[in-house]
């Protein structure tokens, strides 16, 4: 008899999955409402290029946590992938997250070389600053350029990409935004940095292929009768609860992939464009496991309202308000027995992929 059931096959859903089949030992059904396994990180090959498609858009795993490396290291070797990215701002492609070689970049020799001068003497070198922070100095050159940073590389951005002005995002969003005071050409920093060499999907797949674990796909939570012990439910925690009290606000994302005809489309495999065209950022599949192949695939990408059955849930919209519902939604959880909330949709929360394993592991760890 199965006795655990998780609803949701992504990254949350099979780690539980795994801990629960393999640690104690108990048979586990998975379930997803999609055709596939692996969720939002879900990849495959183009037939006409091989080229890997990351579908719901790039994931780039990075972490500190040496127990999330260890882990996820037992079901994949690993292409290291130090993310590059660049911006298009002014007719010009500039580094990000902003740092003194995006100085360089964007701004004159002489330009540049003054106002470095100034960051080192604020703040030091080497040293990692929030623009919230960077924002509060009284120095003229400082705040001259933490103003066109703000302006021109994130302001728009926010906008279009969360539909909201930076105003109204939760500062916790916002302070997620580092400028380096180095050199430092690369968007993280953490110790491990690496996709898995045959993709997340395939991740996925050697995570739960264990003899404890079920899986069924084309499933949706609601077509199942059977009664379970324990519940693990990674989709939306306003929708478990048929929008009682309101629905929880998202953003969503449109893709258009575009095949091109040439080797190469840009310099990085991510390039944002903060002010310019309906489109946040360009993806060029390719870059990421440097596949090789005379034509090269690019992804555009839409940000959109969530609209329930019309799009997909990507980005929570976290503010006061929207917390203070979710708040309502998990007293209301905590009354039954045995139903747990995993991953970005049920704890409503933005996480990266490790933040998702580690939490997942502390809930294991509780059980």
């Amino acid at each position: 008899m199965i006795k655990n059931l998780v609803v949701g096959a992504g990254i949350s859903g099979a780690t539980i999955a795994y801990l629960i089949a393999e640690i104690k030992k108990e048979k586990v059904l998975i379930i997803d409402k999609r055709n596939h396994v692996a969720g939002n990180i879900y990849d495959y090959k183009n037939d006409e290029t091989n080229i890997t498609i990351q579908k719901y858009g790039p994931h780039f795993f990075h972490t500190n946590n040496d127990n999330v490396w260890q882990f996820l290291s037992k079901f994949t070797k690993w292409h290291y992938h130090n993310h590059k990215v660049k911006a298009y701002i002014n007719n010009s492609f500039i580094s990000i997250p902003f740092s003194l070689n995006s100085l360089y970049e964007y701004f004159s020799k002489e330009e540049a070389t003054a106002i470095e001068k100034e960051l080192i003497k604020e703040y030091g070198y080497n040293q990692k600053i929030s623009i919230l922070e960077l924002s509060k100095t009284k120095n003229e050159k400082i705040k001259y350029i933490s103003n066109f940073i703000y302006e021109n590389i994130y302001k728009n951005y926010t906008i279009k990409q969360w539909g909201i002005s930076p105003d109204e995002i939760d500062k916790s969003i916002i302070s997620r935004i580092p400028i380096y005071i180095n050199h430092n050409i690369h968007y993280f920093s953490d110790k491990y940095q690496a996709i898995p060499i045959e993709g997340y999907t395939k991740l996925i797949e050697n995570i739960l292929n264990h003899k404890n674990i079920t899986i069924k796909l084309n499933t949706n939570f609601k077509e199942i009768n059977s009664s379970f012990d324990k519940i693990f439910y990674s989709g939306s925690i306003d929708e478990y609860f048929n929008y009682e009290f309101g629905i929880l606000p998202y953003r969503s994302l449109e893709f258009e992939n575009k095949l091109i005809n040439q080797e190469y489309y840009q310099a990085t495999s991510v390039v944002n464009y903060p002010n310019d065209f309906n489109y946040t950022r360009i993806t060029e599949h390719k870059r990421i496991l440097n596949e090789k192949s005379k034509k090269t695939i690019i992804t555009l990408e839409y940000p959109k309202q969530f609209e329930i059955n019309k799009n997909e849930r990507y980005y929570p919209i976290i503010n006061h308000k929207n917390c203070d519902l979710y708040k309502k939604y998990f007293e209301k959880s905590k009354k039954i027995n045995g139903l747990y909330f995993i991953g970005r949709l049920g704890q409503y929360k933005y996480f990266d992929i490790d933040m998702v394993i580690e939490n997942t592991f502390k809930l294991f760890n509780n059980l």
